[in-house]
């Protein structure tokens, strides 16, 4: 069964001073366990085993320590979520010399945040509408506006324009993750499957019946040796979202 999360359950007040480690415990029963600590194993343990197995006991067991020994640094688990989301942000490279304009930008935006979600996949099963505001996601935000700002769009339409790519990351890395998912699961790779079944997807796709499905089908079968290419539709599918970006601001500059 798929979980979902949401960000921004838990208590603000307390989110927040985990968030920015205004006030940091030492723990004498655990030793040097510590707020970092516990958020490194928990996301460990998303990595391995998915949401649905994370908890504070599953933490703890992680670490080698007693559950109650964890609440004296994180109050609960929708605490520790925020704080394992802003803390993974934090991976993604800013690097401020990026080749090709605004398009260039935006492109590394979306290449680190696609492997992002294929590093810890549990993150398409967390709903951020409510983010946490953390560190590492404030210094994100702020990176992928200085990408479009100067080129002509308003306020409005910056953050729209960043909200727009992330969003259709998100959506293409759910299909890429699927995929490696259903390898794992399975036993068998994308390409394995594709050729265990080509012979009857050809029986399947009747020409006269299908003649758009079964050309169109077999082409890109015979391309991919699979059913899809999630890579390689990403690529696709982020070139024509700033193909349309630049129209939006071709648009703005001939108004200006």
């Amino acid at each position: 069964m798929v979980t979902t999360e949401y960000s921004g359950t838990g208590d603000p007040a307390r989110s927040l001073a985990l968030l920015w480690r205004t006030r940091e415990k030492t723990s004498r029963k655990g030793g040097d366990l510590s707020v970092d600590r516990i958020v490194r194993a928990a996301i460990e343990v998303a990595d391995a085993e998915g949401l649905a197995a994370l908890s504070m006991r599953r933490v703890a067991e992680r670490l080698g320590v007693g559950t109650m020994s964890l609440y004296t640094h994180v109050p609960g688990k929708g605490e520790l979520l925020d704080v394992m989301l802003d803390t993974v942000y934090g991976e993604t490279a800013r690097p401020e010399d990026v080749p090709g304009g605004w398009r260039g930008r935006l492109a590394q935006i979306a290449r680190e945040t696609w492997a992002l979600y294929l590093r810890h996949p549990w993150l398409l099963q967390v709903a951020t509408t409510r983010p946490p505001l953390g560190p590492n996601l404030i210094a994100r935000y702020e990176y992928e506006l200085r990408a479009v700002d100067g080129i002509g769009l308003t306020d409005l339409e910056m953050d729209a324009v960043v909200t727009l790519v992330g969003s259709y990351v998100h959506g293409a890395a759910r299909g890429a993750v699927e995929a490696a998912q259903a390898a794992q699961r399975t036993g068998m790779t994308e390409q394995q499957w594709w050729h265990a079944h080509a012979p009857y997807l050809e029986k399947a796709m009747d020409p006269r019946r299908f003649p758009l499905a079964a050309r169109v089908g077999t082409a890109a079968g015979q391309e991919y040796q699979a059913a899809a290419d999630p890579g390689r539709a990403f690529e696709f599918g982020l070139a024509r979202i700033l193909d349309g970006i630049e129209v939006l601001v071709r648009d703005r500059c001939a108004a200006g």
